[in-house]
């Protein structure tokens, strides 16, 4: 049975018929969904004088999870974006689904991307609210009473990475001016990771949120970040280059959990899993011999004196 379902103008109209409306799924033929992937492994490698002799489905649909789970970390195109103006707080909350970061920076007049790297100097630690005294105060339970906001970050948010570019008095530099300074190096050479000009910022794990530097108010910002592929049903699928590995780990995971099984029957399903994602990983590399030689007619320039 042939895997197209729809004509070419359901495809490309999608279900209201209307051009490019929003509701169309376009290449979504690349893709395998979990409920997909669950019934082709039921039939392929469960039942009699199978590898698999019985199991129950949903134990194959929470290693399916987890194999879209593990796999979105280092193989699967999971990687998401967000766009947003940076307000006068300095401050952007974190997605919901949000696991790590890949990329962020600020979008300039020419739509090009200038990359922000984070810092190691400061951070925004819970602030105990002193009396006269500098003693602790507590509440009527008898908890601490904490700041709204931290000093150290009302410092940073005031003060940091403001250059004046102006000033050439060493005695009265701002903080400022003397991180713009130090990007030069001076006697023990520059410090590649504050060498830039495009601003830092710093995640404070705990409250989700992601802080910039006062240069960086009213920019244009571009997070891209990676989930974990099951925030939502539509993105729980997994491209069809990698869907033999995703089944090769479903099986090592059933087998390694299974009590009595044969260690050399693990191992082996363990070499194919690894197998098969190397293989995905290649695949889902994207490497085009043309634009890679492209690429490499750089190195062949020559450079006079």
């Amino acid at each position: 049975m042939a895997l197209l379902n729809q004509t070419n103008e359901a495809y490309y109209l999608g279900p209201d018929g209307v051009w490019d409306s929003g509701d169309e799924n376009y290449g979504d033929y690349q893709f395998v969904s979990l409920k997909d992937m669950v019934n082709n492994f039921m039939i392929a490698y469960v039942g009699e004088d199978k590898i698999i002799s019985k199991i129950k489905r949903t134990d194959v649909a929470f290693h399916a999870q987890r194999a879209i789970q593990e796999f979105s970390f280092d193989t699967l195109p999971s990687q998401k974006a967000y766009e947003i103006e940076v307000p006068p707080a300095l401050y952007m909350i974190l997605p919901q689904d949000y696991v790590n970061y890949v990329k962020l920076s600020w979008t300039d007049q020419q739509g090009i991307e200038r990359i922000i790297y984070p810092t190691r100097n400061t951070s925004n630690p819970e602030a105990i609210a002193q009396d006269n005294d500098f003693e602790y105060t507590f509440d009527n339970d008898g908890n601490i009473v904490q700041a709204d906001q931290s000093e150290t970050l009302k410092r940073f948010n005031a003060n940091y990475y403001q250059p004046n570019p102006n000033s050439n008095d060493l005695n009265n530099l701002t903080q400022g001016d003397l991180f713009n300074l130090y990007r030069y190096g001076r006697r023990y050479g520059l410090e590649p990771e504050q060498a830039q000009s495009n601003g830092v910022f710093y995640i404070d794990q705990l409250k989700g949120i992601m802080h910039f530097s006062s240069n960086l108010v009213n920019k244009i910002l571009t997070l891209k970040y990676i989930s974990d592929g099951l925030g939502t049903e539509e993105e729980m699928r997994v491209h069809k280059f990698a869907e033999e590995a995703v089944y090769k780990y479903i099986t090592h995971a059933i087998l390694g959990t299974r009590a009595n099984t044969p260690e050399y029957q693990v191992a082996r399903f363990k070499k194919e899993m690894v197998a098969a994602k190397r293989n995905a990983k290649l695949r889902m590399s994207n490497l085009k011999i043309s634009e890679l030689a492209q690429v490499m007619r750089n190195q062949s320039k020559w450079i006079k004196h």
